[in-house]
């Protein structure tokens, strides 16, 4: 029995849920414009970036045959699965997941606003806030919840089947 599935599915929670941290800690932020000391400074959007952690699992030899007319060849001693169309597969190459690969500061620019009663205001009045849009962070913050809660239900659907599995 395998358990790839939960280590798939869990690297899918732990990559959400750093997203869903570093959203927070943005929309926390929207309108920092000190350091954490007191000096001047203005907090910059950070941004999760992921890659699904495999090695040349599916890669064509040939091109594929038009209009998915596909034969399976699947030899057993070698774990290995060919498409007619060309496409070649190495059941030991399966996806282990997704990992977290950085967390980086935005490249979007800042905002400014005319706000000359404001302590960080510069000589003309006008004010550098972060570039952190609260609508985008929500809508993300939503995504990565909805698939927090997708991976989370495959690990449970493949809880239950093996458990299904074990009573026959």
């Amino acid at each position: 029995m395998s358990f790839d599935v939960f280590d798939i599915a869990g690297s899918g929670m732990h990559a959400q849920r750093t997203k869903m941290d570093v959203i927070s800690s943005n929309i926390a932020n929207v309108n920092t414009t000190r350091n954490p000391d007191g000096t001047k400074g203005v907090y910059q959007k950070k941004v999760v970036n992921f890659e699904a952690v495999y090695n040349d699992k599916l890669y064509g030899k040939e091109p594929p045959t038009p209009f998915g007319d596909t034969q399976v060849m699947y030899s057993r001693n070698k774990n290995e699965m060919t498409l007619r169309g060309g496409v070649f597969y190495d059941e030991r190459d399966i996806s282990q997941g997704v990992q977290v690969t950085s967390i980086e500061a935005s490249k979007q620019p800042y905002k400014t606003i005319y706000d000359p009663s404001h302590p960080d205001a510069d000589e003309e009045g006008y004010v550098t806030l972060p570039n952190v849009n609260v609508v985008e962070e929500m809508v993300d913050m939503v995504m990565a919840s909805k698939a927090y809660e997708a991976n989370a239900t495959v690990a449970e659907t493949a809880k239950a089947m093996m458990t299904t599995a074990l009573r026959i």
